[in-house]
């Protein structure tokens, strides 16, 4: 059975946020040429399906039904290299990726809400911690409940003060860096918005802000990712030390500077007495600093709904997409995922596994740096006709049905047509820049570039005419610049060569430059590294998430923590600052609108995510709630509720 759950099925609610923005790895295919993916285009796309209600664009195969009998083993689960090892539940702005924190940190330390309930986008009462908050005097006043059945690993109850102490070590943590909190941005949220915070009884919290804000933004953005924190345990300023009075800013600085000390010790992630602290569904039983694979064993005194029996898992990490497939193949994993390059030959894997995808809430793109001066970049990038110049080179449909083979779906801005949610803006859904080559050498010519086809184009009109090349560009500026995309990803490649190549076609010259994931997420970023701001133009590491309230606040705002290339533009700050301040329901849709045809990045189509790209397997002998498995596609992972059926 499923403790805690009357159905086998986690309860709807009303609305589901997102994590600030998270660091999305994607898969694919093959490298094909221009003019074999306008080919493949004609073939048209394969795949389909249908569970749960759900249908559209990017939805492949089923999940398993929910049978048999719980017994408990072991899950041998795999996942992409992708993991920046960072245990301590403030998460860094270069920690910030989908599998730090959704596939491990979340595992051991949960949110206050849980907002994956299958495919849809809405939040899951049954596993979040607390009540849903309840508003007052203006929408500057919010309580938050937590409920009475969730206890700490060694028998203490969660309580207010655990998340009063993760709100003062947080203030504590940005006042140091703003880079130390991944959604942090000054002055808006938490924890700079907060006039004063008490605790009226051990299982009710009360924020106190200095100015009204949107309700839905700040709970589905801010109160989600508030992590309760052990603070009996943690509120220590040394091994061994006593316990510090957390409210005091001075001690708030030193219990951080010592945790925050104690996660950059990743080979002592298992044997350290902070981390056997936890109130999540598993405790750490081992981890390896070298290949990042680790293990977790139950935490008995889970008071959320899991399977009974629980079982443990184990995650093996992969260097690439291929090695991870051949395990899958040889029946070394029960849950893992078929990379889009072999989606083809899924059925394969028919007698063995269920195979399952469907586009995630988020979106794909490469970011360009608004900050690198190398060859002028930082001013010709600035001209929206250049952003939409190269946007008008991007091949959706050709890179969904040759890179993706048909599992995927286009991707026009920063919310995609699926999954469906009430907040998709009708300019998220129509493709403003068509695929067409032609389309771009027209744009840049109009406006004083010289177009060599095969070569390197040229600025021969400088100024800032309608028809020149725009401010601060010379007359002789080359349109060329690097593209670095992430190793072992192979969507990242093919789709970056592709690009490369269709570039070039119009004298766009594309340097393509690999480095690893972790290297493109968190070094080469104009937040948490300036002094690597003139090192490159154009990074594709894979995307980005969206919060259920799909602001791109923290992102796209100039003053974001997780501005990652420094993109600023009046409006768009305007259009986004009201998108969380004001309670306007069409706020948010003009935001997204705007940033759907001002381009701040190059955006691609949306591969299926469910099991890090391409398709999740899971082995036949596994079962669980069918809505647990498909809401990985929405990137939250619960594992607690699969058992082995015999």
């Amino acid at each position: 059975m499923i403790q805690g759950m009357t159905d086998g099925i986690p309860h709807p609610g009303k609305a589901r946020p997102r994590k600030g923005r998270r660091s999305l790895v994607r898969k694919a295919a093959v490298v094909a040429t221009a003019a074999g993916l306008a080919l493949l285009t004609a073939c048209g796309v394969k795949g389909g399906g249908s569970l749960s209600g759900v249908s559209g664009g990017g939805l492949y195969g089923t999940v398993p039904p929910a049978s048999g009998t719980p017994h408990a083993g072991t899950i041998k689960f795999g996942q992409p290299q992708g993991i920046i090892p960072w245990i301590l539940p403030i998460q860094t702005v270069a920690s910030n990726s989908i599998y730090t924190v959704y596939n491990f940190d979340y595992q051991m330390y949960r949110p206050l809400y849980w907002f994956g309930d299958g495919t849809k986008i809405t939040e899951n009462k049954a596993e979040s911690l607390a009540n849903d908050p309840k508003w007052s005097n203006g929408d500057k006043t919010v309580s938050v409940t937590l409920k009475p059945n969730y206890k700490w690993s060694n028998g203490q109850p969660v309580t207010s003060k655990d998340i009063e102490f993760w709100y003062d070590e947080t203030k504590a943590a940005v006042s140091e860096s703003a880079a130390n909190w991944s959604i942090y941005t000054p002055g808006e949220g938490l924890p700079d918005e907060v006039s004063s915070v008490s605790t009226p009884s051990s299982s009710t919290i009360v924020f106190n802000l200095k100015k009204p804000v949107n309700p839905d933004w700040f709970w589905q953005v801010q109160l989600e990712t508030l992590q309760p924190m052990p603070s009996a345990q943690w509120a220590i300023d040394k091994t061994g030390g006593k316990p510090m009075d957390f409210t005091n800013p001075a001690n708030a600085k030193k219990i951080y500077d010592y945790l925050s000390a104690q996660s950059k010790s990743v080979s002592t992630y298992a044997t350290n007495p902070l981390w056997k602290t936890v109130d999540g569904p598993y405790k750490l039983a081992s981890f390896n600093s070298t290949s990042d694979d680790y293990d977790f064993v139950p935490n008995p005194a889970y008071g959320g709904p899991h399977a009974n029996p629980m079982s443990k898992v184990d995650v093996t990490t992969y260097s690439s997409d291929q090695s991870e497939y051949n395990a899958l193949k040889s029946g070394a994993l029960d849950v893992g995922y078929v990379p889009s390059d072999d989606v083809t030959n899924a059925s394969s894997l028919s007698s063995t596994y269920h195979t399952f995808g469907y586009p995630g809430f988020g979106w794909q793109g490469a970011f360009y740096n608004f900050k690198d001066k190398t060859g002028d970049f930082d001013n010709i990038i600035k001209q929206l006709y250049v952003r939409q110049a190269m946007q008008h080179l991007v091949n959706q449909k050709g890179i969904i049905t040759a890179f993706m083979h048909g599992a995927g779906g286009a991707g026009y801005g920063t919310v995609g047509k699926y999954p469906p949610t009430q907040y998709t803006a009708s300019d998220d859904l129509n493709n403003l820049y068509p695929y067409s080559p032609t389309a771009a050498k027209n744009l840049l010519q109009s406006h004083g570039w010289k177009i060599v086809p095969g070569g390197t184009d040229t600025c021969q009109k400088p100024g800032t005419a309608s028809n020149e090349c725009g401010a601060g560009i010379p007359k002789g500026t080359k349109l060329a610049f690097n593209l670095l995309y992430a190793s072992g990803l192979q969507l990242n490649e093919s789709t970056s060569t592709e690009l490369a190549s269709v570039a070039k076609s119009v004298g766009i010259k594309m340097t393509l430059q690999v480095k690893t994931f972790s290297d493109l997420t968190s070094n080469e970023d104009d937040v948490s590294n300036p002094s690597n701001d003139n090192k490159w133009a154009m990074n594709f590491f894979g995307g980005e998430t969206d919060n259920f309230y799909p602001t791109t606040f923290g992102l796209f705002n100039k003053t974001g923590s997780a501005n990652f290339g420094g993109y600023s533009d009046p409006t768009a700050n305007k259009l986004i600052n009201a998108s969380v301040n004001s309670t306007n329901p069409n706020a948010l849709n003009k935001e997204l609108s705007y940033l759907a045809k001002d381009l701040p990045v190059l955006f691609m189509p949306n591969p299926d995510w469910a099991g890090e790209g391409g398709l999740l397997a899971i082995n036949k002998e596994i079962s669980g709630p069918p809505a647990t498995f498909e809401e990985y596609a929405e990137y939250w992972l619960a594992p607690e509720f699969w058992y082995f059926k015999k």
